[in-house]
């Protein structure tokens, strides 16, 4: 009967993507998967953890993986998943790297740099594993490392942004949010929130200064926005945005290095009331369905379908359960989405139709103090 049941969501499937140009993107149906918890820590027990989804009776269930560490707020693996890497967002931010054991499964502390700016937020790694960039939120810059073969980090580069924009409450000066290595290992896309621009940085792996101002420089976004976390489409031509401070979520088109805007959408409905704060962003598997939270007194998550025109279609909005979603992700089969709601404290598990898009609540969740960014192992 399980096979029978497998073989109908995959004829299911075809049919469904079959005449999309997006290739349908094939995964395993898994019976557990498991995620690195970067969070706020307010004790030294608290840290990294490590969570666990029992996908066949949805049961999550979670552990403290890395301790002694403040505010290990965002962490990601490499594609081995032989090292991790997290920052701890405080003034005069860290870099930890940590070698994982997933046998055991173990964290074991292999070095520790600064990261040369005031509470860092984000941590890309590029399409070859040999540069780290890392994103400092409150003092506006990045900076850049090389990833030798053991997995350890050597600073190369710092840039510093400066600017402001209309919101004086949160754009006097520039914060660097999040960075993404484009597709085509050429350039480097920095979004900063405080001064409404993404910075489009040129690479060149032979040179000790690997990124250098492309031309354009930057593009503008709407003043006000905030850019926030962006997604890329995998072929490279269409770049998601959220827009933080104006709770929208913006599509654009990449070509020849530069950037260019096709639209925007809110997230919220004309009826809606309140304070808005867009967060993460996450692309479906295939490249079809846009998942975007938005926390403040919204709480939600939206689901938009796309094409490949730069357009998108709002087939869902549905509460999260908590308050706060900062971060979410995709269970690496797309069956289940994972909501870390930080100041409820607590992940919260939905199942995701891979054919509609749709989510739905389950009962399942786990306590965790302030998580603050899921990443997705296995």
């Amino acid at each position: 009967m399980e096979y029978i049941r497998r073989m109908i969501v995959l004829i299911i499937a075809l049919f469904a993507y079959g005449t999309s140009a997006t290739p349908l993107v094939s995964h395993e149906i898994l019976s557990t998967s498991t995620y690195l918890i970067g969070t706020y820590t307010e004790a030294k027990n608290q840290g990294i953890e490590l969570l666990s989804l029992d996908q066949t009776n949805m049961v999550l269930s979670s552990k403290v993986v890395a301790s002694i560490i403040k505010n290990p707020t965002f962490v990601i693996a490499n594609r081995s998943r032989t090292h991790v890497y997290t920052v701890e967002s405080i003034p005069n931010g860290k870099l930890r790297t940590y070698g994982f054991n997933q046998g055991q499964p173990t964290l074991e502390l292999l070095g520790e740099t600064d990261s040369l700016g005031d509470h860092p937020c984000y941590i890309a790694l590029d399409n070859s594993e040999r540069l780290l960039a890392v994103a400092n939120y409150e003092s506006g810059s990045f900076s850049i490392y090389g990833v030798d073969s053991l997995g350890g980090l050597h600073f190369k580069q710092s840039v510093q942004h400066s600017g402001k924009s209309i919101n004086k409450q949160r754009q006097n000066s520039a914060h660097v949010h999040s960075m993404i290595f484009h597709p085509n290992g050429k350039q480097l896309l920095v979004a900063d929130l405080g001064t409404d621009k993404i910075h489009i940085y040129d690479l060149d792996y032979s040179k000790a200064a690997p990124v250098t101002q492309a031309t354009p420089a930057h593009f503008s976004v709407a003043a006000g926005s905030g850019p926030r976390h962006m997604v890329m489409h995998p072929d490279g031509k269409l770049l998601y945005l959220v827009h933080e401070l104006t709770g929208e979520i913006g599509v654009y088109f990449y070509e020849n290095g530069q950037i260019r805007h096709a639209s925007t959408y809110s997230l919220s409905t004309a009826q809606f009331k309140g304070h808005v704060q867009a967060a993460e962003i996450r692309l479906s598997p295939d490249g079809k369905f846009i998942y975007v939270s938005n926390r403040g007194d919204a709480n939600n998550m939206s689901v938009f379908q796309a094409d490949l025109e730069g357009g998108l279609s709002l087939i869902q909005q549905i509460s999260t359960g908590g308050r706060t979603p900062r971060n979410f992700n995709l269970s690496p089969d797309g069956h289940f989405l994972l909501v870390a709601n930080q100041d409820s404290d607590e992940i919260r598990l939905f199942k995701r139709d891979l054919v509609t898009g749709r989510l739905s609540k389950t009962s399942a969740r786990v306590d965790i103090k302030k998580p603050a960014y899921i990443f997705s192992l296995h």
